[in-house]
This record gives C-alpha cells, sequence and structure tokens, in this order.
C-alpha cells in the first residue's frame, strides 16, 4: 500500500524548485537593479535547455495554466555542476503546480525503476531510471519519465546533491531533526534529536543509500533543502553573492529567469497546499543489477494523481513499464 503524505505546513513545502525560485526571484528583486542584475546572471549561469519542445510553454505561463517540473537529485563526486556532466539522478520527482487550483503535487521517483525502454537507447534495456540522463542527459531523462508516466514535462530542474556542503556552510549550518538513526561518513545521527550540521555533516545525512531505502534518501535530501532555505529568508544571505552564486553552481535547468519570474508571481499562492506522493515497486534484480519494479496499476495511479493535477483528462500510464518474465 502506498503511503500518501499531505502537509499544510510551510517549513515541510518548499522544497526543491519553489523553494529556489522564490529565494532568487522575490530576494533579487527586492534588492534594487543593481542586485537583480547579478541575480540575474546567477540564474542565467545555470540554464541549460534539454532539447524536448513538448509544449508551448511561454505561452502556457502567461495563460497562467498548470505546469510541470521534472526534478532530479544527483551526486556529481564535484563541488560544483558542471556543464557536460552525464550521471546517474538517484533521485527523481515530478513537480506539478496549478494556480487554477492553488495547489502542488510533489510526486517522488526512485532512480532504481525499471523501464523497458530509455528514450532514443531501446538496446540498453531493460534499465533503471537513473541511468537516462547518463545516456541522454536531460532530453532522455524528460522524454523516458513522459514515456513512462504519460504526464507531460515542461522543465526540468537538476540539482547536485554533493555541493550542497558549500551552500550549508554559507548559511552556517542548517538544523535537521533525522528520522533514522545510524551512522555515516564518520558521523552520528539519532532519530528524533535535533541536529546543528554544517556541510560535510548534512552531505552524509543526506547521501546514505543502502539502509532504509532509496525513498528514505530522498526524504533525507528533501530536508536539507527545506532546512537550507529556512535558512536563506533573511535579507543578510541574500546580500551575500557568494551564497547564490554557490547555489546556482549546483543547478542546471531549463528555466530561464524570465520564467521564474513569472512562475514567483503567479504561481506562488499552489506552495500552501502541497501534497506528496511516490511511486510504490518491489525490489527485484534485472541482468545483475537491483531495480525497482512498478506495476501498471501504480504507475496508473501516479498518472491519474498527476494527470488530475494539471488539471488533464483520465488517460492510460505510459507504454514502457518492465515486466519480469513468468517464473
Amino acid at each position: 500500500m502506498h503511503n500518501k503524505r499531505k502537509s499544510n505546513k510551510r517549513r515541510n513545502l518548499r522544497a526543491f524548485l519553489i523553494a529556489f525560485a522564490l529565494l532568487l526571484v522575490f530576494g533579487g528583486a527586492a534588492l534594487g537593479m543593481s542586485k537583480y542584475r547579478s541575480v540575474k546572471g546567477s540564474v542565467d549561469s545555470s540554464f541549460q535547455s534539454s532539447g524536448v519542445n513538448t509544449t508551448d510553454v511561454a505561452a502556457k505561463l502567461k495563460a497562467k495554466k498548470p505546469i510541470s517540473i521534472l526534478v532530479m537529485g544527483t551526486n556529481s563526486g564535484s563541488s560544483k555542476l558542471s556543464r557536460d556532466y552525464s550521471g546517474h539522478t538517484n533521485s527523481m520527482m515530478v513537480v506539478t503546480i496549478n494556480p487554477e487550483t492553488n495547489k502542488t503535487t510533489v510526486d517522488s521517483i526512485s532512480g532504481e525503476t525499471a523501464v523497458n525502454n530509455i528514450s532514443g537507447y531501446k538496446s540498453q534495456s531493460p534499465v533503471a531510471l537513473k541511468h537516462a540522463y547518463e545516456l541522454g542527459q536531460a532530453g532522455a531523462s524528460v522524454k523516458t519519465v513522459q514515456d513512462m508516466l504519460n504526464v507531460p514535462i515542461d522543465f526540468y530542474l537538476l540539482l547536485n546533491v554533493d555541493g550542497l556542503n558549500k551552500v550549508v556552510n554559507e548559511v552556517g549550518g542548517v538544523d535537521v531533526t533525522p528520522k533514522w538513526t545510524f551512522s555515516y561518513g564518520g558521523y552520528n545521527f539519532t532519530k528524533d534529536v535535533s541536529t546543528h550540521m554544517n556541510g560535510a555533516q548534512a552531505l552524509a545525512y543526506a547521501g546514505m543509500s543502502g539502509k532504509f531505502g532509496d525513498y528514505s534518501r530522498q526524504i533525507r535530501q528533501r530536508q536539507v533543502l527545506t532546512a537550507i532555505f529556512s535558512k536563506s529568508g533573511s535579507i543578510s544571505t541574500l546580500l551575500n553573492q557568494d551564497f547564490i552564486d554557490s547555489l546556482t553552481d549546483q543547478v542546471l535547468t531549463d528555466l530561464s529567469f524570465d520564467n521564474l519570474k513569472t512562475i514567483g508571481a503567479d504561481y506562488r499562492g499552489a506552495t500552501k497546499d502541497v501534497n506528496q506522493d511516490h511511486l510504490d515497486g518491489t525490489e527485484t534484480t534485472v541482468n545483475g543489477e537491483k531495480m525497482l519494479v512498478v506495476t501498471n496499476n501504480e504507475l496508473q495511479r501516479e498518472t491519474n494523481v498527476l494527470r488530475n493535477s494539471l488539471g488533464l483528462g483520465k488517460a492510460k500510464t505510459g507504454n514502457i513499464e518492465y515486466v519480469p518474465a513468468a517464473q
């Protein structure tokens, strides 16, 4: 049975893109034209097209229509995300923002999810979804998620988890209450005990894999990100160009600065009501690699959730589901 969580508390709602957009757009715009230009320059440095033009996004934003963003987390092994980076996206989320209903949906998808076709790389199949970025970067990831769930993806955002070390230090550390007790990277974490973490500690907490399952890592990464953006709300932090640069150094996206301004101005109300969901599956060894096999019923359930959140009619789920051979 899937576990669906809904929260109306602001501290739990400012996840990934929404917090990122509000920080850069509202913070930069409020600090005068000189600062505005420096923020715009930082955001522009993160822009990289996916090469996928599935919808007229400019018209959609102008009309204040619901939008979707594929958010991907990766461990690049570097303190900065390079434009030629090509690696796994272990954590993935489809975020839908609907200004008509003032609701946002965040659907977490494990990078281990097995699919029967990475868009443009059929010969590699079956394969874990996380390999799509490695094979064809953002374009392959976007198209594969669309094929898997039959849901349009308007934008993508790739976040480098390894680079959060510097970002956390720029805000003077973060306070996180661990949801699990474990030791990793030389640090100890205790369940339900609020812990002030520096960059290295936060990276260890967010990056621990294997134990407690992949979904727990997604939760831990969201905790650290939420804590960063909670700390970054002060004027002193927004005035710190080093902080702004360190944040945008960790991001690649096809969201332009103008897109972010529009989302920040016209879609902000949707941050007050966020539903969180995730795809459930069964861990199975496929071609010698551990993957998460998701049933057609579960894929259809998630397709229904996401299409409804976008104001779209009902439709069958995607057509690249991996079905294990009969025993």
